[in-house]
C-alpha cells in the first residue's frame, strides 16, 4: 500500500481550473524578442535612379523580359535596350557580361524577328565595345554562334551568317582564334558526310554537297552565302599572319627547292618579355618595319586542335574537305554544265559562286606559305590536286562575263529579297587572274615541260590583258604583275621574260594612269632591274625594254617635277639604286636631264637665269647649287642630288675606280666645289657683302674673338642644317677620306679665313663636318685651328648670352652646342688655343660673368673633363685674371660658384667621367 501511494504521487495529474491562465513550466523556453529596421538609404536611391527607356523599363528589367516565353516581349525588350544604351552608353560597361550572355542567347531563337532584332543590336554593340571588352566573354557568343550555325532550323542557320558578319567586321581577331570549330560549321552548312558501306572501312569520311528543298533561296544561292562568309573569315585569317605578304608583288624563291625558314628565338628572357630585340633592316631612305623574325613563347604549347589553321596537319586536313566541295560547286556553275552553247561566258550568279571558289582556293594557298617546309606543303598540293585543277578550271579558260538584258517588271524582285542585282559590278578579269594566280603556284622550272601547255594559255592572256590598253584598277594590276612574275621565275630565258616586259612597259607608256597603278608598275620594273643585276657578268643579257625604262626616268622626273612628291619619291629612289649600280644609259641621260629637274621654291619657273659658263655641265652644277641653297627645295630633292653627285664621285679616279663613266667633261675637284660651295650655304659675293654689316640685331660680336656671327633666320638656319648632315654623310662614305678631309681644310683656309664676318649656320656646317670627316690620319693646319677656335667661342658666347625670349635664335642652341662640344673633345689643340684667347685683361667687365659661366660649363662637361685637366693652369691663370679684376668689390654669385666648380673639377683631380653633360 505504502510504494503504489508513493508511485501515484510522482505522476499525479496537474487539475486546471476554468478561467485561469496555465502556469509556466520550469524548463520552458523564453522566444519573444525584439527587432529594428536596417536602412541603407544610398542603394534604395541608387536602384531607384537606373536610366529607363521611353517605356520607364531599367535595364534590369529589359534583361529580365528577355527570358519571357512571348517572342513580343522579347522582340520588344530587344528593341528597348538598343533605346537605352544609344541614350545612356556608360550602361553598357556596367553591364557588360549580362547584355552579352542574353543576346547571344537569342542567336538561336524560334521568332525570326527576335533574331533580326539581336543582329542590329548585336551590330549596335560592336560599334560601342572595343575588343579587348568583349575578349573575356568572347568564347560565350562564339559557342552560340556555332549553336546557330549547326542548328536544324534553316532560318537560323541563315541568320547565323549574319551574326558572322558583324563579328568579322568588328571582331576578326578573336573570331579567328576559334577557326578549327567554325571552319567545320562552314562544312556542314553546304555538305554532309557520305554514310554508305562501302565508306564505312576508311578512317576519313568523304563530303558530299547536300540539297536542301525547304529552303526559301536555291542551292547553289545558299553556298554562295555560305562560301562568301567562308572567304571573309579565311581573309582574316590571312591578314592575321604577319608572316603572310600581301598578294600581287611578293617575294618569289629563286629556286623550288629553296626553302625560306624564319628564325625563332626561344630565349627565356626574350620569350616572356623580359628583354627586347631590335631589329636593323636595310631600307633605304625608309627603314623596313615588317621583319621575319617571330618569337615563340616557350609556355605557349597548344595542341593541333587549338592551333586552327596555324597547324600544317589541320591546314591539310580542311584542304582535303573543302577542295572536294569546291570543285563540286564549280562544276555545277561552269559553263558546260549551265549553257554549253556559249561557252566560256559566265552568267552574273555562275561568275559569282565561280570567284568565291577561286578566291577560297586562293587563301587557303597563301596560309600554306607561312608554314615553314613550304616546299613539301607545295609538292603536296601539285600531287593532289593539279589534274583537277586542269580538268575542271582550265577548260574554258579564259572566262568572260555574258551580259544579258532581262526584261522583267519593277515589282518582281519585290516579293524576293533573295533576288540578284545587275550583273555590271561582277569583275570577270580578277576571276581570270585568281585562277592563274592558283595555277602558276603549282608550276616550277621543274616541272616547265609537263605544264608548258596550259602555261602558254596563261601566258598568253596576261600579254594580251597588259597590252589591250583597257583601264585596269590597282587590285587587277597587282595580280596581273604578280603572275607575270611568277612565270618569269619559272621560265627565266630571254625569249620567253622579254614579251611580258615588253607588254608591261606597254601598259605604262599609257597616260592619266591612276597613282597606285603607276606605284605597282615602278616597284615591278625595279625589282625586275634588282634581280636582272644579281645575276653575273657572264650570263647577263640586258633587257632592251628595261634598258629604255630606265633611261627615261631622269626625264619622267623631270616633267613630274613636284607635282606628286609621293611618285616623285619612289622615282628618285629607282635612279639613286640604278645609279649606284653604274648603269651607263641612266648616267648620261641623269646628266642631260638634271638642270630641268630641280625647280625654284615656288615651282612655277626653271632655274635657267644663271649666266652661262664655257662649260655646261659646271653651269648646270652652279644651278643645282642655288637650287638647294634655296630654303623651299624639297629635302627629297637635295638628298637626290647630292647622292647622285656622289655616285659619280666614287665611281672616278679619285676613288681608284677603274671604270669611268665616257664623256665626263666635269672632273673631280668640280664636284668637290659644288659640295664645299654647298657646305658653306653662301656665294663668295653674299660672304663678301656681310663683311660691311656692323652691330645687333643682325651681328653677334665678342672682343676676345676676331670672328662675328651673322644670324641667320631661323627657316635658312634649318634649311642649311639639314644639307650640312645631308653632304657630311655622304662624304663620310668616300673611301679616301684624308684626301677628302685636305681639300675641306684647304677650301676652308682659301675662302673663310681671314673674313671677320661668318654666318652663324656657315661656322656651325664647317664644326660639323670637321667632326664627321676627321680620323687619325688627318693633320690640321695651324690657321685652320685658330679659325675654329675663334669660330667656337663666338658660338658659344653667342649661346651663353641668347635671351631665352627670342624664340626664334634659342631653336638653333643644341645644334650648335653639339658642335662646339664635339669638336673641342675631339680637338684638344683647339681647346688649349680657345682658352688661351680668354685673356680677360682685354674685355669690360659685363663680360667676365659670361666667361666664368663657360669656364664652369666646359669643366663640368664628362666628354672635355681630362682635357680640362690638362689645361689646368690655364683656366687657374684665367680665374686670378677675373680675381684681379674683381678685386676690391663684393664677390657675386658667378664668381663663387667658378671657384667652387674649379676645386671641385680640377684642383682634385677626380677620376671618372662626371656627368656626361651640362646645362647651360
Amino acid at each position: 500500500m505504502t510504494k503504489k501511494r508513493k508511485h501515484q504521487e510522482d505522476f499525479q495529474k496537474v487539475k486546471l481550473k476554468v478561467g485561469k491562465k496555465k502556469p509556466k513550466l520550469e524548463n520552458a523556453t523564453d522566444t519573444t524578442f525584439k527587432t529594428k529596421a536596417i536602412q541603407i538609404p544610398e542603394q534604395l536611391k541608387e536602384d531607384g535612379v537606373l536610366p529607363t527607356q521611353n517605356r520607364k523599363l531599367n535595364i534590369k528589367d529589359l534583361l529580365s523580359q528577355m527570358h519571357h516565353y512571348s517572342p513580343g516581349v522579347k522582340h520588344n525588350a530587344l528593341l528597348g535596350l538598343k533605346d537605352l544604351l544609344s541614350q545612356y552608353p556608360f550602361v553598357i560597361d556596367a553591364h557588360l557580361s549580362n547584355i552579352i550572355s542574353e543576346v547571344a542567347a537569342v542567336f538561336t531563337d524560334k521568332d525570326s524577328g527576335v533574331r533580326g532584332a539581336a543582329v542590329h543590336l548585336l551590330q549596335f554593340l560592336a560599334s560601342k565595345i572595343r575588343a579587348e571588352q568583349i575578349a573575356p566573354f568572347f568564347p560565350l557568343v562564339s559557342a552560340h554562334l556555332s549553336s546557330a550555325m549547326t542548328h536544324i532550323s534553316e532560318g537560323i542557320q541563315e541568320d547565323s551568317l549574319k551574326v558572322l558578319d558583324v563579328l568579322l567586321e568588328a571582331y576578326p581577331a578573336l573570331l579567328t582564334d576559334r577557326s578549327s570549330i567554325l571552319l567545320k560549321n562552314f562544312v556542314e552548312l553546304i555538305s554532309h558526310q557520305q554514310l554508305s558501306k562501302r565508306l564505312k572501312s576508311r578512317e576519313k569520311l568523304s563530303w558530299m554537297l547536300s540539297v536542301n528543298p525547304n529552303r526559301r533561296v536555291t542551292s547553289q544561292q545558299w553556298r554562295l552565302n555560305v562560301l562568301t562568309r567562308l572567304k571573309k573569315f579565311l581573309q582574316a585569317v590571312v591578314d592575321g599572319s604577319s608572316e603572310i605578304e600581301d598578294e600581287g608583288l611578293q617575294e618569289q624563291k629563286d629556286s623550288p627547292h629553296s626553302v625560306r625558314n624564319p628564325v625563332c628565338i626561344s630565349w627565356k628572357v626574350h620569350a616572356n618579355n623580359q628583354q627586347h630585340i631590335q631589329l636593323f633592316e636595310n631600307g633605304g631612305l625608309r627603314p623596313k618595319i615588317n621583319s621575319s623574325f617571330r618569337l615563340r613563347s616557350l609556355a605557349s604549347v597548344m595542341d593541333s586542335a587549338e592551333k586552327g589553321l596555324s597547324s600544317a596537319e589541320n591546314l591539310k586536313g580542311f584542304i582535303e574537305i573543302i577542295i572536294p566541295l569546291l570543285i563540286e560547286c564549280w562544276i555545277e556553275a561552269s559553263p558546260a554544265q549551265s549553257a554549253p552553247i556559249l561557252g566560256n561566258l559566265l552568267e552574273s550568279e555562275s561568275q559569282q559562286l565561280m570567284q568565291q571558289v577561286l578566291s577560297i582556293i586562293h587563301l587557303l594557298w597563301k596560309l600554306t606559305k607561312r608554314h615553314d617546309e613550304t616546299y613539301k606543303m607545295e609538292l603536296w598540293l601539285r600531287m593532289n590536286y593539279l589534274v583537277d585543277f586542269k580538268h575542271h578550271f582550265m577548260r574554258h579558260f579564259p572566262y568572260s562575263l555574258q551580259e544579258t538584258v532581262k526584261q522583267k517588271k519593277k515589282d518582281s524582285c519585290k516579293g524576293n529579297k533573295y533576288c540578284m542585282t545587275s550583273s555590271n559590278s561582277v569583275d570577270h578579269l580578277l576571276l581570270n587572274l585568281t585562277l592563274c594566280d592558283i595555277m602558276v603556284s603549282l608550276a616550277s622550272t621543274s616541272t616547265l615541260q609537263m605544264d608548258s601547255g596550259w602555261l602558254d594559255m596563261i601566258r598568253k592572256f596576261v600579254t594580251d590583258t597588259l597590252q589591250d590598253g583597257s583601264k585596269l584598277n590597282s587590285k587587277q594590276v597587282n595580280r596581273l604583275l604578280g603572275v607575270t612574275w611568277r612565270l618569269m621565275q619559272i621560265q627565266q630565258n630571254k625569249v620567253a621574260t622579254e614579251p611580258l616586259i615588253k607588254a608591261v612597259y606597254t601598259l605604262y607608256q599609257q597616260r592619266n594612269l591612276l597613282f597606285p597603278v603607276r606605284t605597282l608598275l615602278l616597284k615591278f620594273f625595279s625589282r625586275v632591274y634588282q634581280k636582272e643585276d644579281l645575276r653575273t657578268q657572264r650570263i647577263r643579257s640586258r633587257s632592251k625594254v628595261l634598258s629604255r625604262w630606265l633611261a627615261g626616268l631622269p626625264q619622267q622626273l623631270a616633267l613630274l617635277g613636284l607635282r606628286n612628291p609621293e611618285l616623285s619619291n619612289q622615282l628618285i629612289d629607282i635612279i639613286h639604286s640604278a645609279a649606284s649600280r653604274s648603269n651607263k644609259e641612266l648616267l648620261q641621260s641623269l646628266q642631260a636631264t638634271a638642270a630641268r629637274i630641280y625647280e625654284d621654291a615656288r615651282g612655277s619657273r626653271r632655274v635657267v637665269f644663271l649666266p652661262k659658263s664655257r662649260n655646261a655641265k659646271i653651269n648646270n652644277l652652279v644651278m643645282l647649287i642655288d637650287c638647294i641653297l634655296q630654303v623651299g627645295c624639297a629635302f627629297l630633292i637635295i638628298w637626290f642630288l647630292i647622292n647622285s653627285l656622289l655616285l659619280v664621285l666614287c665611281r672616278s679616279s679619285f676613288a681608284g675606280w677603274k671604270c669611268q663613266v665616257q664623256d665626263n667633261s666635269v672632273n673631280d675637284v668640280d664636284y668637290f666645289s659644288f659640295l664645299f660651295s654647298t657646305l658653306i650655304g653662301f656665294s663668295r659675293e653674299e660672304l663678301t657683302s656681310l663683311q660691311g654689316i656692323r652691330g645687333k640685331p643682325h651681328i653677334s660680336q665678342t672682343q676676345l674673338s676676331p670672328v662675328r656671327l651673322y644670324l641667320t633666320d631661323l627657316d635658312q638656319f634649318l634649311h642649311h642644317w639639314a644639307v650640312t648632315e645631308m653632304i657630311c654623310h655622304s662624304l663620310s662614305t668616300i673611301p679616301s677620306q684624308s684626301q677628302c678631309f685636305d681639300i675641306l681644310q684647304t677650301g676652308i683656309c682659301k675662302y673663310l679665313v681671314g673674313l671677320v664676318v661668318i654666318p652663324d649656320s656657315t661656322a656651325g656646317s664647317v664644326l660639323c663636318a670637321i667632326n664627321k670627316l676627321l680620323d687619325q690620319a688627318c693633320i690640321l693646319s695651324e690657321n685652320l685651328n685658330k679659325f675654329l677656335a675663334s669660330c667656337c667661342y663666338s658660338l658659344l658666347y653667342f649661346l651663353l648670352t641668347l635671351d631665352k625670349e627670342d624664340a626664334e635664335h634659342v631653336q638653333k642652341r643644341d645644334m650648335l652646342w653639339g658642335s662646339c662640344i664635339s669638336a673641342l673633345a675631339l680637338l684638344p689643340r683647339l681647346l688649349r688655343l680657345m682658352l688661351q684667347s680668354l685673356q680677360v685683361s682685354r674685355i669690360c667687365r659685363e663680360e667676365l660673368p659670361v666667361v666664368a659661366q663657360l669656364l664652369r660649363l666646359l669643366m663640368q662637361h664628362g666628354q672635355l673633363r681630362s682635357h680640362m685637366i690638362t689645361n689646368e693652369f690655364l683656366v687657374q691663370q684665367i680665374i686670378k685674371d677675373i680675381m684681379t679684376l674683381k678685386s676690391g668689390e663684393v664677390q657675386e654669385q658667378w664668381l663663387t660658384d667658378l671657384h667652387y666648380c674649379f676645386n671641385i673639377y680640377l684642383a682634385s683631380h677626380p677620376q671618372g667621367p662626371g656627368p656626361v653633360n651640362a646645362v647651360y
